[in-house]
């Protein structure tokens, strides 16, 4: 945040509008920004969004290996289940706590999608919750920090899948190992920039979309090496850790669903892009949807 906020008042002068993103008698400095008092403790926000979510996942994870998912219907006809909704509480409740005043925009908790601000938190408690029913292991947990519609910190948590991504305060991408069983969780790379070529693509989709006729219209003219189909934010996380390249989406979404895999692909210098204009995807949009994107690694050209 205030790197940006320096770099944009000194190519253009002071800003003067601070009252709509920070409160009354904030202190600014010369260049009219925001001083260290006003800013996120983005420390605190990385162990917050650590503990949060390998909770979250232990309590997922003993949902998943009960003999029954209990499941319910939500207005639009999709399916959330006592996993889904208990998760949400407990992230929903953890954030508040840590960081009060702070808004949390949840995916169950339509009271939350009325509102608006200029840093807020983005939570998925469980991504992936049709194939979750049916007993698929690519379910995550998902928590952004969104500041000026980037997502500029976010955790990514497979817990049946035992992989862990999380943004760290200085702007890099800590994977970690987790044994729930062992109640053990281990450092197993740091992923950074690395460039790559448009030489045999390593493809990841969605299955709602492996039928689709848009999925083959849009892959001509380039050459793929393999196309991996799995449900959840984990498709992001994949092409951070360099194990794929691209990941087209048609169609609407919603950006709980993207904003932590977002902030985990940005902070590797890859994009997630808007499909119809190739502009970085932003958040805090009217009703919080999406348009078809493309996300991808540095260096391959979409």
């Amino acid at each position: 945040m205030s790197l940006w906020c320096n770099r944009v008042a000194g190519a253009v002068g002071p800003i003067q509008n601070w009252g709509a993103i920070f409160p009354a008698g904030a202190v600014v400095n010369r260049k009219g920004c925001p001083t260290e008092a006003q800013r996120m403790d983005y420390s605190a926000v990385e162990e917050t969004f650590i503990d949060l979510s390998l909770r979250a996942g232990s309590l997922i994870l003993d949902a998943f290996n009960a003999p029954e998912i209990e499941t319910s219907w939500k207005d639009d006809g999709s399916p959330v289940t006592a996993a889904d909704l208990a998760a949400d509480e407990l992230i929903r409740e953890g954030l508040k706590q840590a960081f009060p005043g702070t808004l949390v925009v949840s995916e169950e908790n339509s009271g939350s999608h009325a509102g608006s601000a200029s840093r807020f938190f983005l939570v998925d408690p469980l991504d992936g919750t049709s194939g979750f029913r049916r007993r698929k292991t690519e379910f995550t947990v998902n928590i952004a920090l969104i500041e000026d519609g980037i997502p500029v910190m976010g955790v990514v948590h497979a817990p049946a899948m035992g992989r862990h991504f999380c943004t760290d305060a200085g702007g890099k991408v800590v994977e970690r190992s987790v044994d729930p069983e062992a109640s053990s969780c281990r450092v197993v790379a740091r992923h950074a920039v690395s460039g790559r070529n448009n030489s045999a693509v390593r493809v990841v989709a969605s299955r709602a979309l492996r039928s689709d006729s848009r999925m083959a219209d849009f892959l001509k003219g380039i050459q793929v090496r393999n196309v991996e189909v799995m449900s959840s934010s984990i498709k992001f996380c994949l092409i951070a850790a360099h194990e794929a390249d691209l990941y087209p989406r048609f169609g609407r979404t919603m950006e709980w669903d993207t904003a932590a895999g977002h902030a985990i692909l940005r902070a590797v210098g890859g994009r997630l892009v808007r499909f119809d204009d190739r502009r970085v995807l932003e958040y805090g949009k009217p009703g919080f949807e999406n348009p078809g994107f493309i996300a991808h690694a540095p260096g391959t050209v979409v």
